[in-house]
């Protein structure tokens, strides 16, 4: 299992000089990758560019880029610009984005999550291989070809919890990629839902990118309370509270890896034996809590990267 790390808004905001200093922190300690979201600070991939134009070598992915806001055509333009700005390092992470934001805050339709997306990966996959689309469908018009020298097409992971989502991340994506879902759901349901698809269509086994909260910590419960509150709206919409109530969680304070390093790191290796690809670590809590954490991911990658 690949051992990367969140950068960017999900640890905390930040100005360019230390997103920088998070990546290349990073790239210095072996992580496999560095992951952003897109939230309501840094665009995701442009945050990418930024810090990935200054530090070579490192795997640079979005997890996610919820993609109802973005045309096909303008998100391929982005996501090549930022192959060709970093040396083909990227992988572009999507998803359908959370429903009520989808309408309450862009005023755009979020019915048929599934349907849409099908759509959407059938004209950005071609897109991002340099190919002209021409494409009038039921949710989505796009006519039009991009090209940035020196960009090759990006993998492209799908958020995906449901089962027809799974379904087309093995499908029509290179995997999945998620965000607060915890050991069992990703075990019982996640890696066996996305890898039955990709067989089927006769794919190559897809990734299972898996991103967590983690905080090496004395205090567990302590640190349990602050995510309840911090990460509290997850709880509540829909797309989460769904993969919560598979995993028989109350909220992500019970999705949350905490504990001392030991029992950390007992907690990330049970996502391996999930069937989990890639890990990506979002540290939790202030500098000294974080920095911590950071060691012990550090020590894990290590580990990882002598038994490969």
């Amino acid at each position: 299992m690949r051992i990367g790390i969140a950068v960017g808004d999900l640890r905390r905001g930040v100005a360019a000089e230390e997103l920088v200093r998070q990546v290349r922190s990073a790239a210095e300690r072996g992580l496999s990758g560095v992951w952003s979201s897109q939230a309501f600070g840094w665009d995701a991939l442009t945050a990418l560019a930024v810090a990935g134009a200054q530090v070579p070598g490192i795997e640079l992915g979005t997890a996610v880029v919820p993609v109802p806001q973005r045309h096909p055509l303008v998100l391929a333009g982005q996501a090549l610009s930022v192959q060709a700005a970093t040396g083909n390092r990227l992988t572009l992470g999507i998803g359908a984005g959370i429903s009520m934001m989808v309408t309450d805050m862009y005023g755009l339709p979020a019915d048929r999550p599934a349907t849409r997306m099908r759509e959407y990966l059938s004209i950005l996959r071609p897109l991002l291989r340099g190919e002209a689309v021409s494409h009038q469908g039921d949710t989505l018009t796009a006519v039009g070809q991009v090209g940035v020298a020196g960009a090759t097409p990006p993998p492209v992971l799908l958020a995906a919890l449901a089962p027809a989502m799974l379904r087309l991340a093995g499908e029509l994506a290179d995997g999945t990629v998620t965000w607060m879902t915890g050991p069992q759901t990703l075990a019982d349901h996640i890696v066996p839902s996305v890898t039955k698809a990709a067989e089927a269509a006769g794919r190559s086994a897809p990734r299972v990118v898996a991103g967590l909260l983690v905080s090496v910590t004395n205090d567990e419960q302590g640190v349990r309370n602050r995510v309840a509150e911090q990460f509290s709206l997850a709880g509540q919409v829909p797309e989460y509270r769904a993969v919560l109530d598979r995993e028989r969680a109350a909220g992500p304070q019970d999705v949350v890896i905490v504990g001392t390093e030991n029992q950390v790191e007992r907690q990330i290796r049970r996502l391996e034996d999930a069937g989990v690809t890639d890990f990506f670590a979002a540290p939790f809590g202030g500098p000294e809590e974080q920095d911590r954490t950071i060691e012990v991911i550090t020590a894990l990658a290590e580990a990882e990267h002598h038994r490969s």
